[in-house]
């Protein structure tokens, strides 16, 4: 460990030099400013499969309909509907006028118009290339509907759906939507840091370096996307950029309140600077690391959006790491103590988080530890009973938190024709087995009808309409029981696919992502602990307790979206997402707090490494707690009800990891197993100090479970030794 420490006092010193911290100002400036123009634009997606290994029916079936006639075309669906009441004679003459001002636009012949069985509605299909770009896409469809809207009698609506319509309001509503997340991130982190700091101008350096770290992830992550082929859409840059305001604010305020420690123990500035960077640095790193390769894991989803969050994500907290590590030190060390004005941390001054209120919060825990682990327990469980009767997957009407044309017009349709016909479900297979095909198709149970729809020498393709709503748990069935009777067809080696069946395909592929990724990132989480606390109880509890957060704020999101917001369902990425989020960064603090513990733990036990590590650590964690789950709350400016689910979901569990398990249930556990929390290290053969008097920082009485120790502050933390805070 010697050389590992003397590295990292020279690193320290060289990136705090008094010319150094400016030449690595201007490198990073330099660097940053390089990646920024060649960055451009991340490649995107326009395929509705695309998230899909190549292996899976919905895709195999996308792929056989590309060579029919007509199988290169996206639809879009133009509603007609008139409150209720049937359609007259001007009604169908308007929209026999539409058919031809949308052939401009339509890639083919436009078929007549198809009238409900109550006459009250009309739909006609405009094809449009199913391979334009989204931009492509999002102008054709706003051609159709300024279409649409001329000439129509009074009363009558046109609405434009269908999976042309969904994906250009998808598009629509991404714009400047992330520029609206970001600047209400950067308002939010700005806020918080102030009120952190008490400083009019102390949070502008980490706020600046924080930024810096963004931009520059984000021309890294277009730069990656275009080398590698991996499609980055709008959502996952969104995630991106909190996950590096987060982070990196994170990592900032640690270091910075490791700083001003250092600075009212220390004359020289640089001295103190250095000290810092050397103590918090290896927690920093050690936070980081946990992150990024908990992120990488998504490398072996089969869900290629998963994929693409992971490699961006470890991108952006890799950037903010090295930010933090390289970027801020030099940025303080060019600032001089009077940053911190009005609060100017002096040499001789107390320190105050020794005797504040996370002290006698500590104290609280010390004289009742058992009582306040299961009050904790009974809490943990009762939110998590939230997730009974949960259910998992959206529809394309429940997506959206705005008002989309797209999925009104889909409600519309919806009440005038099967509830499929809006987006049917496509079955390809060989044209020698046609009538076969048929006869499986129609005979299915929960088929509403079927009809050929495009024919070669070789392939036929069969568009059949369901009468379930479209993802619906009906549907689902229906989907599964259409593939057993055609793949039964002898001779058709039929594929069924389609949005609904792609969807019930993506769904599969998020649970078996779930059952696969999980267990890898537990693993990660708990190697990364034991190598930094060496020991194997303390990793295994801190995760337990990281896992048991997860399914609180699960439990108690569920019922935050029934009950409050409406929401029906889980999208089919939140869980594994919000898992990940969560654990990878909510065992940060349970890394700060424990880190910090056993540095303490090393010259006064156990008991009071644990209490002192709560003092001295608490208000930055708990400042940390809350700026990330405010950040994580931003999400909701976006318009998907996924990035809210999952904004609110670790959001809610970083709040209860924060201010309640870190603060309450870990120094509970510690206290009570002792110094067998770090079996099998050296701190769990040195028994803690005997009780040095009277003054017992747990307060007067003994503890349920705990032998005293001696006064909070009785042992100082040792001159320039490293910490975990």
């Amino acid at each position: 460990m010697e050389p590992l420490r003397a590295a990292g006092r020279r690193f320290s010193a060289a990136v705090t030099g008094r010319w150094s911290a400016w030449l690595v100002l201007l490198v990073a400036l330099a660097l940053s400013g390089a990646v920024v123009s060649l960055g451009g634009e991340a490649r995107t997606s326009n395929d509705p499969t695309g998230a899909l290994p190549a292996s899976t029916e919905s895709v195999e079936a996308a792929a056989l309909a590309r060579q029919l006639p007509g199988g290169r075309v996206n639809p879009a669906l133009v509603v007609y509907s008139r409150d209720g009441a049937p359609l007259d004679a001007g009604d169908e003459a308007a929209i026999g006028a539409h058919v031809r001002a949308f052939a401009p636009v339509a890639t083919g012949p436009i078929s007549p118009p198809i009238l409900s069985p109550d006459r009250s509605a009309a739909l006609l299909a405009v094809p449009l290339p199913a391979d334009a770009s989204p931009d492509e896409v999002t102008d054709a469809v706003d051609r159709l509907r300024d279409a649409a809207r001329e000439g129509l009698p009074s009363r009558l609506t046109a609405q434009v759906s269908g999976g042309a319509g969904f994906r250009a309001d998808v598009a629509s509503s991404f714009d400047g939507a992330n520029h609206t997340l970001l600047l209400v991130t950067v308002a939010v982190v700005a806020g918080l840091l102030i009120v952190t700091y008490r400083s009019p101008w102390l949070w502008l350096v980490p706020l600046a370096v924080v930024g810096a770290a963004d931009v520059t992830a984000n021309g890294l992550i277009a730069v990656l996307s275009r080398a590698v082929d991996l499609p980055i859409d709008p959502s996952t840059t969104g995630i991106v950029d909190v996950l590096v305001f987060g982070a990196g604010t994170n990592y900032a305020l640690l270091l910075i309140a490791r700083y001003r420690e250092e600075l009212r123990r220390r004359p020289d500035r640089r001295e103190a600077l250095r000290r810092a960077l050397t103590s918090a640095g290896p927690a920093v790193a050690a936070s980081a690391t946990t992150v990024v390769l908990s992120l990488l894991t998504l490398t072996v989803a089969v869900l290629r959006n998963d994929r693409a969050i992971g490699v961006a994500g470890a991108v952006g907290i890799t950037t903010a790491a090295l930010y933090g590590l390289v970027v801020l030190p030099a940025a303080l060390a060019v600032c001089g103590r009077g940053l911190f004005w009005p609060f100017v941390p002096r040499p001789g001054q107390p320190e105050p988080t020794r005797a504040g209120g996370w002290a006698k919060v500590g104290a609280v825990v010390a004289r009742r530890p058992r009582t306040v682990l299961a009050g904790v327990l009974i809490l943990l469980v009762v939110l998590s009973s939230g997730l009974a009767g949960a259910r998992l997957g959206l529809s394309k009407t429940e997506q959206f938190r705005v008002q989309a044309e797209s999925i009104d017009g889909l409600r519309t349709l919806s009440r005038h024709f099967p509830a499929g016909a809006a987006d049917p479900t496509v079955v390809v297979g060989r044209a020698a087995a046609e009538e076969p095909l048929l006869s499986a198709i129609t005979g299915t149970p929960g088929v509403a009808s079927a009809r050929p729809s495009g024919r070669t020498a070789d392939l036929v393709g069969v568009d059949v309409v369901l009468a379930a709503e479209p993802d619906s748990a009906a549907s689902y069935d229906t989907i599964r029981e259409l593939r057993d009777r055609v793949h039964a067809v002898p001779g058709a080696d039929a594929r069924v696919g389609g949005t609904v069946a792609a969807n019930l395909d993506t769904r599969d592929a998020a649970v078996r992502d779930l059952r696969v990724v999980v267990p890898l990132i537990l693993a990660v989480v708990l190697l990364v602990l034991t190598v930094l606390l060496r020991s194997l109880v303390a990793p295994l509890l801190l995760v337990a307790t990281v896992v048991g957060t997860f399914f609180a704020a699960l439990g108690a999101s569920v019922l935050l979206f029934t009950h409050v917001l409406g929401y029906p369902a889980l999208d089919t990425s939140v869980p594994l997402l919000s898992l990940l989020f969560l654990v990878a960064l909510g065992v940060d603090y349970n890394i700060f707090l424990a880190a910090r513990a056993r540095e303490e733990a090393a010259g006064a036990g156990t008991r009071q490494g644990i209490l002192t590590s709560l003092a001295v650590t608490g208000g930055v964690i708990t400042s940390a707690g809350v700026l990330l789950a405010a950040v994580f709350a931003v999400l909701g400016v976006l318009p998907l009800v996924t990035l809210t689910e999952i904004g609110i979901i670790v959001g809610l569990g970083v709040l209860l990891d924060t201010l309640l398990v870190r603060t309450l249930l870990v120094p509970a556990i510690v206290l009570l197993l002792s110094r067998w929390f770090w079996w099998p290290g050296t701190l769990a053969r040195q028994a803690d100090p005997a009780p040095s008097g009277a003054g017992s920082s747990a307060g007067s009485g003994p503890p349920d479970g705990a032998g005293s120790g001696p006064p909070l502050g009785a042992t100082p933390a040792r001159e320039g030794a490293p910490a975990g805070q």
